[in-house]
């Protein structure tokens, strides 16, 4: 099954189920993908997040509904849509529409609509995207790990943006840089000590660890830390163009966003569980970062 029909399997799951439950490890299996993987795909490459793309839709048909008919009450039309109270419907209907559902039923009245998504290729130009295919044997890595939940939550800490912040604010980075010892001979002798990798093992539903690390060699000094083994892998590694820091955010969301976007629907590969590197480097006093993501041919 190639990559258009197993995401639009997924988008069909999420429009037969905007009046009910929608799971998101049901739309992830549609996808055959985790949720996370799903997720982060979703949000790169329609620049708004798989949540509020369905509450979009669901606020959509809310509203139809209110047009067409003059009887149906608020609380069921609420209910029916997910939400547990009028008053908290009313709100999240207000947001996206700018009237109330009330004033929804007024002939004339301007509302908003979002279709629902599907997934096509396009041309969109002739903008060449660097990467390269590499095999690896195993190998294992060292750090700090955590464990997030695919949607966010009620931890201090809910995205690996914050995890690296705060892991620069208290040493950590600079403590795990210090035992890193020698880089690898696999890798660019001009690479930092500290990368990040993600969802290198099984945890629970609709959650994925996340790891600052360092490679693993007879000169590291890994007390204290987590240890991976990561498996043999076939690797799609994507170069950033150079860059300084304050543009960073901007590099590796291009690379994300080309690669789900562009490189994936086309190229012939799948992920491999949503397995990915994050590793930095920096020459000529400019940084880079390269992505690496776990990949096997499609059959």
């Amino acid at each position: 099954m190639d990559w258009l029909t197993r995401m639009n399997r997924a988008m069909d799951y999420i429009e037969m189920n905007l009046c009910g439950e929608i799971e998101l490890t049901e739309v992830a299996h549609k996808a055959c993908c985790s949720s996370h993987e799903f997720q982060r795909m979703f949000s790169f490459i329609t620049n708004v997040t798989l949540a509020e793309y369905i509450r979009r839709r669901r606020l959509t048909l809310a509203a139809l509904e209110f047009q067409n008919s003059d009887e149906s009450k608020v609380i069921d039309i609420a209910m029916k849509y997910g939400y547990e109270s009028p008053v908290s419907f009313a709100r999240a209907f207000h947001s996206v529409h700018g009237v109330t559902p009330t004033q929804a039923r007024q002939d004339g009245i301007a509302l908003k609509a979002y279709p629902r998504l599907s997934f096509l290729i396009t041309i969109k130009g002739a903008e060449a995207m660097n990467y390269r295919i590499e095999t690896k044997e195993s190998f294992q890595v060292f750090g700090i790990e955590r464990v997030f939940q695919a949607s966010g939550g009620s931890e201090v800490l809910h995205t690996p943006a914050q995890f690296w912040q705060q892991s620069h604010a208290n040493g950590e980075v600079e403590r795990l840089s210090a035992n890193a010892g020698d880089l690898p001979s696999f890798v660019s002798e001009d690479l930092y000590n500290v990368h990040a990798v993600c969802s290198y093992r099984k945890t629970e539903a609709n959650t994925f660890p996340y790891m600052l690390c360092a490679f693993n060699n007879p000169s590291s000094n890994t007390e204290g830390y987590t240890t991976v083994t990561i498996p043999s892998h076939t690797w799609a590694i994507f170069p950033s163009d150079p860059f300084t820091w304050d543009t960073f955010d901007t590099a590796i969301e291009s690379l994300y966003r080309r690669f789900y976007s562009e490189w994936l629907p086309t190229a012939g590969y799948e992920q491999v569980d949503g397995m990915e590197f994050e590793i930095y480097g920096g020459k000529d006093e400019l940084n880079y970062v390269e992505l690496w993501f776990a990949v096997r041919k499609v059959d």
